[in-house]
């Protein structure tokens, strides 16, 4: 996993009319970059926060969490589902809505999209372009190491900088343990998957049933009982080194489902 280091962020930035961060609809908060914002907001370009997976959610929810960045925050935002390929075309709406006073003379507009690991860019990268999208030459007058650069026209006017744009986790949250690095290098995954299956039950405890049809409230039964599902056993045991993994894997996978309000955390009135 190689993440964009904040150099190449800010560079990338500066090359950008507009500027995307993606986020996690299961839990925005926990996977929104405030550093990133922070290089956004002293640029001076826009930022349009991305709520993606927006369909494994109730829609109420989204709204909720559009308008604590837009109100709370006084960040423009857009909920999606890039997978689905659900609300892009009002992603589109909005990039050109934000960017009709900042065009170049030719017209265009140049799109970075931002994310941690796992939150859907890759997906929404492809969608946006398209399967006959071409790209243009490498990015005129690109600086330092982003000479590689290169522009997607991906139609209306938009060009997409097609390089990458993951971003380090931050705070000490379970998702940015999970995010900072591939699955199979986590050194303590079963601890990892105990904390995320009580954060996910803290706000849906039908999450296991409905996703392995394990009916529990212990995180180490619900582990067991993943192993016991796979018939993964090591030493006669069962294994809960690999359940752990297979967890945090369809957890990143958008396979088990809760989410949570931000009036519910109190970031709202």
């Amino acid at each position: 996993m190689k993440f964009a280091s904040w150099r190449l962020v800010r560079e990338l930035v500066e090359l950008s009319h507009v500027v995307l961060e993606l986020t996690d609809s299961r839990d925005p908060l926990n996977t929104r970059s405030t550093r990133l914002e922070k290089i956004v907001t002293n640029s001076g370009k826009p930022l349009l926060v991305v709520i993606n997976k927006a369909d494994l959610v109730p829609r109420d929810i989204c709204e909720e969490w559009k308008e604590y960045f837009e109100k709370k925050l006084r960040y423009r935002a857009v909920y999606i589902s890039a997978r689905s390929r659900l609300g892009t075309h009002i992603l589109r709406r909005n990039l050109k809505r934000i960017t009709q006073k900042s065009r170049t003379v030719e017209g265009r507009i140049v799109v970075s999209i931002f994310g941690l690991p796992k939150v859907g860019k890759s997906t929404l990268v492809n969608v946006l372009k398209g399967r006959h999208s071409a790209s243009t030459s490498p990015y005129p007058g690109s600086p330092g190491y982003t000479f590689r650069a290169r522009l997607f026209n991906i139609g209306g006017g938009i060009y997409l900088i097609d390089t990458p744009g993951i971003v380090p986790p931050e705070g000490g949250d379970v998702e940015s343990i999970i995010r900072s690095r591939p699955v199979d290098e986590l050194e303590n995954p079963e601890k990892v998957a105990v904390d995320l299956v009580l954060k996910v039950l803290k706000y849906n405890k039908k999450a296991f049933l409905e996703a392995y049809n394990i009916e529990s409230d212990n995180p180490y039964e619900i582990i067991a009982g993943v192993a016991r599902l796979r018939g993964w056993v090591r030493g006669g045991e069962l294994d809960m080194f690999e359940a752990s993994k297979k967890i945090i894997r369809d957890y990143l996978d958008g396979e088990i489902v809760y989410y949570y309000s931000p009036y519910e955390v109190g970031l709202m009135p």
